[in-house]
Protein backbone atom coordinates (compact mmCIF):
# COMPACT_ATOMS: atom_id res chain seq x y z
CA UNK A 1 0.00 0.00 0.00
CA UNK A 2 0.97 3.66 -1.00
CA UNK A 3 1.46 6.36 1.77
CA UNK A 4 -1.65 8.50 -0.28
CA UNK A 5 -3.54 4.57 0.09
CA UNK A 6 -3.05 4.59 3.59
CA UNK A 7 -3.65 8.22 4.44
CA UNK A 8 -7.04 7.88 2.92
CA UNK A 9 -8.40 5.33 5.09
CA UNK A 10 -10.37 5.73 8.08
CA UNK A 11 -9.81 4.92 11.74
CA UNK A 12 -10.84 1.94 13.49
CA UNK A 13 -13.49 2.85 16.73
CA UNK A 14 -12.09 1.53 19.72
CA UNK A 15 -12.11 1.43 23.33
CA UNK A 16 -9.35 0.97 26.08
CA UNK A 17 -9.33 0.60 29.95
CA UNK A 18 -7.19 1.48 31.80
CA UNK A 19 -7.83 -0.75 34.77
CA UNK A 20 -6.00 0.52 38.71
CA UNK A 21 -6.24 -1.40 41.99
CA UNK A 22 -6.55 0.46 45.40
CA UNK A 23 -3.19 1.10 45.31
CA UNK A 24 -3.57 3.21 41.79
CA UNK A 25 -1.27 0.63 40.07
CA UNK A 26 -2.22 -0.31 36.32
CA UNK A 27 -2.91 -3.68 35.33
CA UNK A 28 -0.73 -4.63 31.96
CA UNK A 29 -0.92 -7.70 30.01
CA UNK A 30 1.24 -9.28 27.51
CA UNK A 31 0.29 -9.81 24.27
CA UNK A 32 0.05 -13.62 23.05
CA UNK A 33 0.52 -12.64 19.54
CA UNK A 34 3.95 -11.00 19.75
CA UNK A 35 7.71 -11.85 20.00
CA UNK A 36 8.15 -8.23 21.64
CA UNK A 37 8.05 -7.80 25.02
CA UNK A 38 4.53 -5.98 24.38
CA UNK A 39 2.63 -5.19 27.47
CA UNK A 40 -0.53 -3.40 26.72
CA UNK A 41 -3.85 -2.39 29.10
CA UNK A 42 -7.12 -4.01 28.09
CA UNK A 43 -8.86 -2.57 24.43
CA UNK A 44 -10.73 -3.62 21.40
CA UNK A 45 -13.13 -2.66 18.63
CA UNK A 46 -16.39 -1.11 19.22
CA UNK A 47 -19.21 -3.10 17.36
CA UNK A 48 -21.69 -0.92 15.23
CA UNK A 49 -24.39 0.72 17.03
CA UNK A 50 -21.92 -0.37 20.40
CA UNK A 51 -22.02 2.35 22.90
CA UNK A 52 -17.91 3.21 24.10
CA UNK A 53 -18.46 2.33 27.52
CA UNK A 54 -20.37 -1.17 27.23
CA UNK A 55 -17.61 -1.73 24.64
CA UNK A 56 -15.05 -0.86 27.38
CA UNK A 57 -17.16 -3.72 29.97
CA UNK A 58 -17.11 -6.23 27.50
CA UNK A 59 -14.01 -6.25 26.22
CA UNK A 60 -12.71 -6.53 29.92
CA UNK A 61 -14.84 -10.13 30.32
CA UNK A 62 -13.26 -10.94 27.02
CA UNK A 63 -9.84 -10.28 27.27
CA UNK A 64 -9.24 -11.09 30.74
CA UNK A 65 -12.40 -12.54 32.66
CA UNK A 66 -13.03 -9.46 34.52
CA UNK A 67 -17.15 -8.85 34.88
CA UNK A 68 -19.12 -5.97 34.95
CA UNK A 69 -19.44 -6.03 39.00
CA UNK A 70 -15.63 -6.39 39.30
CA UNK A 71 -15.42 -2.62 38.39
CA UNK A 72 -16.62 0.64 39.05
CA UNK A 73 -16.22 3.49 36.32
CA UNK A 74 -14.12 6.19 37.50
CA UNK A 75 -13.46 8.37 34.29
CA UNK A 76 -12.97 8.43 30.68
CA UNK A 77 -11.19 10.82 28.59
CA UNK A 78 -12.58 13.89 27.17
CA UNK A 79 -11.61 13.43 23.52
CA UNK A 80 -11.15 10.39 20.83
CA UNK A 81 -7.40 9.85 20.93
CA UNK A 82 -6.17 8.39 17.37
CA UNK A 83 -2.50 6.76 16.55
CA UNK A 84 -1.32 5.15 13.33
CA UNK A 85 -0.11 2.09 13.06
CA UNK A 86 3.00 2.14 11.41
CA UNK A 87 2.45 1.90 7.27
CA UNK A 88 4.44 -1.86 6.62
CA UNK A 89 1.48 -3.29 9.20
CA UNK A 90 -1.38 -1.76 7.71
CA UNK A 91 -2.09 -4.63 5.13
CA UNK A 92 -1.30 -7.36 7.42
CA UNK A 93 -3.91 -5.87 10.06
CA UNK A 94 -7.88 -5.68 9.97
CA UNK A 95 -7.55 -6.50 6.43
CA UNK A 96 -6.31 -3.34 5.70
CA UNK A 97 -9.54 -1.37 5.81
CA UNK A 98 -7.69 0.94 8.70
CA UNK A 99 -4.96 3.41 9.01
CA UNK A 100 -5.06 3.11 13.02
CA UNK A 101 -7.18 3.63 15.83
CA UNK A 102 -9.35 5.88 16.97
CA UNK A 103 -9.73 5.28 21.00
CA UNK A 104 -12.10 6.41 24.15
CA UNK A 105 -10.53 4.97 27.19
CA UNK A 106 -12.01 4.30 30.46
CA UNK A 107 -10.80 4.33 33.79
CA UNK A 108 -11.84 1.59 36.12
CA UNK A 109 -11.23 0.57 39.63
CA UNK A 110 -10.62 -3.15 39.78
CA UNK A 111 -12.90 -4.18 43.14
CA UNK A 112 -12.43 -7.78 42.66
CA UNK A 113 -9.43 -10.42 43.76
CA UNK A 114 -6.20 -11.38 41.53
CA UNK A 115 -7.47 -14.16 41.30
CA UNK A 116 -10.77 -13.62 39.31
CA UNK A 117 -8.78 -12.17 36.81
CA UNK A 118 -8.03 -14.80 33.84
CA UNK A 119 -6.20 -14.71 31.24
CA UNK A 120 -7.47 -18.41 29.56
CA UNK A 121 -10.74 -16.84 27.66
CA UNK A 122 -12.30 -18.03 24.57
CA UNK A 123 -10.03 -16.14 22.33
CA UNK A 124 -6.80 -15.11 24.52
CA UNK A 125 -5.11 -12.01 23.60
CA UNK A 126 -2.71 -12.65 26.41
CA UNK A 127 -0.01 -14.62 27.85
CA UNK A 128 1.00 -13.39 31.24
CA UNK A 129 0.00 -10.07 33.56
CA UNK A 130 0.91 -7.17 36.56
CA UNK A 131 -0.11 -4.41 38.33
CA UNK A 132 2.56 -1.85 37.32
CA UNK A 133 2.77 1.60 38.06
CA UNK A 134 1.86 4.02 34.74
CA UNK A 135 5.26 5.18 33.91
CA UNK A 136 6.51 1.26 33.80
CA UNK A 137 3.38 0.89 31.47
CA UNK A 138 4.65 3.67 29.36
CA UNK A 139 7.70 2.03 28.94
CA UNK A 140 6.14 -1.50 27.95
CA UNK A 141 4.35 -0.54 25.45
CA UNK A 142 5.27 -0.91 21.55
CA UNK A 143 6.43 2.42 20.52
CA UNK A 144 3.90 3.37 18.32
CA UNK A 145 1.50 3.30 20.45
CA UNK A 146 3.69 5.37 23.56
CA UNK A 147 1.98 8.66 22.88
CA UNK A 148 -2.01 7.27 22.98
CA UNK A 149 -0.34 5.91 26.60
CA UNK A 150 1.46 9.46 27.49
CA UNK A 151 -2.31 11.24 26.82
CA UNK A 152 -4.56 8.71 28.87
CA UNK A 153 -1.80 8.58 31.79
CA UNK A 154 -1.71 12.48 32.16
CA UNK A 155 -5.87 12.50 31.68
CA UNK A 156 -5.93 9.93 34.54
CA UNK A 157 -2.99 10.74 36.44
CA UNK A 158 -4.98 11.53 39.63
CA UNK A 159 -5.81 8.39 40.19
CA UNK A 160 -2.74 6.98 39.75
CA UNK A 161 0.10 5.44 42.52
Amino acid sequence: MSPGQIAVLPYRPCVGVMLINDAGLVFAARRIDSDLPAWQMPQGGIDKGENPGVAALRELEEEISVTPDQVVPLAETRNWLAYDIPPEMVPLIWGGKYRGQKQRWFLMRFTGRDSDIDLATAHPEFSDWRWIPAQEMLDAIVPFKRPIYAQVIEEFRDWLA
